[in-house]
């Protein structure tokens, strides 16, 4: 089942939102809190691959297979895992993901209320 493009940009804002409040928490050594994040870093990565190129070419910003790529790594790297780049992701890549995906998602909204 193909998935639209409104329903995947869905998914990525709701994993970045939950990135953000994870990220919050008091103690970010904690196992639980670090896998957590790792686990939603994972989730958006997937759902990045399933994004169109039009879609992706919205925000030319955005490093696209990067995301998609640290995906990748973190699934079948994970033993070698480094906290601190999965924290700085965290803090300082998530949130420009998150405006762009809500750019993203305005466009379309807009673009649907056209037709």
């Amino acid at each position: 089942m193909n998935r639209h493009t409104s329903e995947r940009l869905q998914d990525i804002a709701a994993a970045c939102e939950a990135v953000s409040r994870y990220e919050r928490r008091i103690d970010t050594d904690d196992e639980i809190v670090f896998d957590a994040i790792r686990a939603r870093l994972i989730e958006i990565g997937e759902v990045v691959k399933g994004l169109s190129e039009a879609a992706t070419a919205a925000e030319p910003g955005i490093p696209w297979a990067e995301i998609a790529g640290m995906r990748d790594y973190l699934a079948h790297r994970y033993f070698d895992t480094t906290h601190a780049i999965v924290m700085t992701t965290a803090r300082s890549d998530v949130p420009l993901l998150a405006a762009a995906v809500q750019r993203m998602r305005s466009r379309e909204r807009d673009a649907s209320t056209k037709r």
